[in-house]
């Protein structure tokens, strides 16, 4: 509707300002507090959030910092737009500060952490329910935003929301790509250590979060002369689910390792740089729907006599959670490795033939003139574990926004763009 892409317009730079005001939040998880149970920035980021929707005349419910939402108004819910307002950690690379919103008029695009994941989404999702309201669109039933804090570390709130709060029967979050994505592998999330003991290397660090493949890989080794020397190998983060876009540091390291440590060579064999699919480990799993399995070691540290890793690994919808912990767990364990935590979810899917689903497709198809379809990916949406939920946006085919990456952006089209198809969607699926 034109009046809906003119609204918008209308309100552009409000929409930069207000992402602005969130990417200068640094929300990454920090040490739990009284009111605060995944740190101060996450709930500073929902407040601000929460107090612009109350501005805009919406109900707002704080439900104790761990998410909150915003019904648009009075009617039932029956759509709920989900979205997160905590972030990954900044890591090394960016070219200005991270946590200042930078637009660059060349190239349109609006830099800063959260940009496209998801501060930006949430801002365009707010607006879209803004646009509906004030635009007097009809709508035979209710439209809840929610916002959480914690999709980057478990989505642990969303438990908690979900505990105390019951969603609406039509739920999708702007946490993915569009056209519509319906299908999401299973996640294990795997932490390893034992103790480490080695004349050789003095420390390794490497990654800062467990779901992007690392770009940095710090080694202090003892040369000839016994003294500490530091090697950095570089390669190019990346998400967990898509590791083929990156390069991994750690793995660049073990390829390059001749010493005689037998955990670094067992690791080595059993990640070998290059290899996605984990198939050293005895994985390498595939399906026709979502494709090859990944397999990522993320994190490698020394710390007091101890060297801790962590794998990521994204399994197809064919497989089951425990199959894939038992395979990997002996392997590590085979190497000399105490698996001390594996955990995960069982593979997620939508019917594409709902009548959800394809009313998202036909506004994505109205708005932008593209044919829509259903896909299906390697990394977690916030609707994994929502039952019938999809992703819808916000990044469109063939454009990569650098989530989790250095220089993280969303270009102001794109903002409006997924503003617009969200309004659109609230009338199509709520009018």
């Amino acid at each position: 509707m034109s009046n809906i892409r003119n609204y918008l317009e209308a309100h552009k730079q409000e929409m930069i300002d207000l992402l602005g005001a969130l990417v200068a939040i640094p929300s990454v998880q920090g040490k739990a507090e009284e009111g605060a149970p995944f740190g101060k920035e996450p709930a500073e980021a929902l407040s601000l959030m929460l107090d612009k929707c109350r501005e805009f005349g919406f109900t707002v419910d704080n439900v104790e910092n761990y998410a909150g939402s915003a019904d648009v108004n009075d009617l039932p819910a029956g759509l709920a737009v989900l979205t997160h307002l905590d972030v990954v950690p900044v890591g090394a690379g960016w070219t200005t500060d991270p946590f200042v919103l930078r637009y660059e008029s060349d190239t349109d695009k609006l830099v800063g952490r959260g940009a496209i994941d998801d501060k930006g989404p949430a801002v365009a999702a707010l607006f879209a329910a803004r646009a509906v309201k004030e635009l007097g669109l009809p709508l035979k039933k209710g439209i809840r935003l929610i916002f959480g804090t914690n999709e980057e570390n478990g989505s642990a709130d969303m438990e908690y929301y979900r505990k105390h709060r019951e969603l609406p029967p039509m739920v999708f979050t702007p946490d993915g790509e569009y056209p519509v994505i319906n299908a999401e592998k299973g996640m294990l999330r795997v932490w390893l250590s034992s103790d480490f003991d080695d004349d050789e290397i003095i420390d390794i660090q490497a990654g800062t979060v467990i779901n992007a493949v690392p770009q940095f890989c710090t080694v202090t080794m003892e040369n000839d002369e016994g003294e500490p020397e530091e090697a950095v190998y570089e390669g190019v983060s990346a998400h967990a689910s898509t590791p083929e876009k990156g390069e991994n540091a750690i793995t660049m390291f073990l390829d390059s390792y001749c010493g005689e440590n037998l955990l670094i060579q067992s690791l080595g064999e059993l990640f070998p740089h290059g290899e996605f699919s984990g198939k050293s480990c005895g994985l390498g799993f595939r399906d026709e729907l979502s494709g090859d399995m990944t397999c990522v070691l993320s994190m490698l540290n020394t710390e007091n006599g101890r060297i801790c890793g962590a794998v990521d690994i994204r399994f197809p919808l064919d497989r089951t959670k425990a199959e894939i912990s038992s395979i990997i767990c002996d392997a590590l364990e085979g190497a000399g490795f105490t698996v001390d935590s594996c955990e995960g979810v069982e593979p997620h899917c939508t019917d594409e033939n709902s009548e959800f689903v394809q009313g998202l497709l036909r506004v994505y198809e109205r708005v932008t003139g593209d044919k829509g379809h259903c896909i299906a990916i390697g990394g977690g949406t916030y609707v994994h574990d929502i039952e019938g939920g999809v992703a819808f946006g916000a990044e469109f085919p063939n454009e990569d926004g650098r989530m989790h990456s250095p220089d993280e952006f969303i270009t102001v089209a794109n903002l409006l763009k997924n503003a617009e198809i969200m309004a659109e969607a609230m009338v199509e699926l709520c009018g």
